[in-house]
């Protein structure tokens, strides 16, 4: 089947086709570096990476553009507070910019550690302070933007499209706003450019025509997509969390200035519930995927739990389903090497089923599942390599390059080991049983295979 996509713009499955035939332009929200990533923000990474894996197998050439927001996010989504980045200096005693480039650091290892693919182009807003003066230019030229004494601001009321993504109740908002506005016009207008304010002592400022300040959080993903992807490109992703405000701020502005609504799909993964409720930042301790590590845990074994669920589908994270997708992986690893060499080819029949289950909105869990009975098939070994190798190229678990660890065991051991092997290929039950509670004894646990066996620390 075609790839189908699901699109929170129209709220219904679409058929996928590139604005430019053979190539697809995909923006993704970046990290705010303020702090580092949990494992609840990299599941939307996992999604955006197995979108951008499966379109590679559909045969397009994909242009993914990510930013990285090291100004203007600030704590609350109504224009007040701090800056998240000037937050973060002051937690930890670093410089915004010193604080920035670490975080930022951090993150790209995570996806590493995740195999996540980078993407093709970074963005960082501080890099791009005068795209975004542009732009803001160009909505305040076409008669949206007002000045206040803390900002520029934009005029949602002049827009009747606005808040469509989100499907916002813009009158009740109005209405049942309890915040004192200050000098904004209406409840859902948003800042474009924070002025610097006399008593700040900010790190990250820059001279506008409006006056000295920084950006807004929303006009830096609008004026980076613009720059890199045009006025209106395939697909623009991010949390759920960002269809309310984010994006459709985004959508907003570059409505505003350009007549698009920027992105043909809007696409959004949904959140990693701990508990049954929302992972955060603010909630106090938080899970990264180093805490993981730390506590023996294959980083890709989060990637395996994740591929269990559909990106649209609520994910709820407890350590039991990490240990069952950490043995789940491990088998699926090792049986797989057992395989040997991988054939020449793929089974073509399988590889369709595979991209079908695929291009039916990422459905992930159907295409592991496929995955599995491949495993089990009466495919000659090479063929089977093959088409689980090529599988693994949505899949993202790295089977090509895994190889069992090499344990080192101790001579008295092995001789314990050896002799078992030779009492059971005897069928000497007893003292096959004998031994093997001796090697218990000494902390090893030893697995019969076809032709050999292998051992392992208890």
């Amino acid at each position: 089947m075609s790839l189908h996509l699901y699109d929170t713009w129209t709220r219904s499955l679409r058929e996928f086709t590139p604005l430019k035939p053979g190539e697809v332009g995909l923006y993704t929200c970046g990290p705010t570096v303020y702090n580092y990533a949990h494992i609840g923000n990299l599941r939307t990474y996992l999604f955006e990476d197995g979108l951008t894996r499966v379109l590679r197998m559909n045969g397009f050439k994909v242009n993914h553009v990510m930013n990285i927001t090291d100004v203007g996010h600030l704590v609350s989504d109504g224009d007040d507070g701090e800056d998240k980045m000037e937050a973060g200096s002051r937690r930890t005693g670093e410089t915004a910019w010193t604080i920035a480039a670490l975080y930022t650091d951090a993150f790209r290892a995570d996806l590493k550690s995740l195999n996540i693919v980078e993407p093709t182009t970074w963005c960082k807003a501080t890099d791009h302070i005068a795209e975004q003066i542009s732009f803001i230019q160009e909505i305040e030229k076409k008669g949206y933007a007002y000045v206040t004494s803390d900002g520029v601001y934009f005029d949602t009321a002049k827009q009747a499209s606005y808040g469509y993504l989100g499907r916002l109740d813009i009158a009740g908002l109005q209405g049942g706003a309890r915040v004192d506005l200050g000098e904004k016009r209406n409840a859902t207008d948003y800042a474009l450019w924070k002025f610097s304010q006399p008593e700040d002592k900010r790190q990250m400022e820059w001279d506008a025509p409006w006056g000295r300040g920084f950006p807004g959080w929303h006009i830096e993903c609008s004026a980076m997509a613009h720059k890199y992807l045009g006025e209106y490109f395939d697909i623009h992703c991010g949390g759920e969390d960002h269809i309310t405000v984010h994006h459709t701020n985004e959508i907003s502005q570059s409505e505003a200035a350009y007549g698009s609504r920027l992105s043909n799909f809007w696409m959004h993964g949904y959140f990693l519930l701990t508990n049954d409720a929302k992972m955060s930042k603010s909630a106090g301790e938080f899970l990264r995927v180093q805490l993981l590590i730390d506590k023996g845990y294959d980083p890709i074994a989060y990637r395996y739990l994740c591929l269990t669920a559909h990106y649209r589908s609520q994910l709820n994270f407890n350590w039991e389903a990490l240990d069952a997708a950490q043995t789940a992986l491990d088998r699926f690893r090792q049986n797989v090497h057992s395989m040997g060499a991988p054939g020449p080819s793929a089974n073509a029949e399988y590889v369709k089923k595979f991209i079908d289950k695929l291009n039916d909105d990422l459905n992930f869990p159907q295409a592991l599942a496929l995955a599995f009975e491949v495993s089990k098939s009466d495919l000659p070994n090479p063929e089977k390599k093959a088409t689980l190798l090529k599988f693994d190229e949505a899949l993202g678990l790295g089977f090509a390059n895994w190889v069992p660890k090499t344990v080192d065991v101790p001579a008295n051991v092995r001789a314990v080991a050896d002799a078992r092997w030779v009492a059971r290929n005897a069928k000497d039950w007893a003292e096959a049983d004998r031994l093997r509670g001796e090697l218990t004894a000494l902390g090893w646990t030893m697995k019969d295979g076809k032709d050999s066996y292998t051992l392992n620390p208890s």
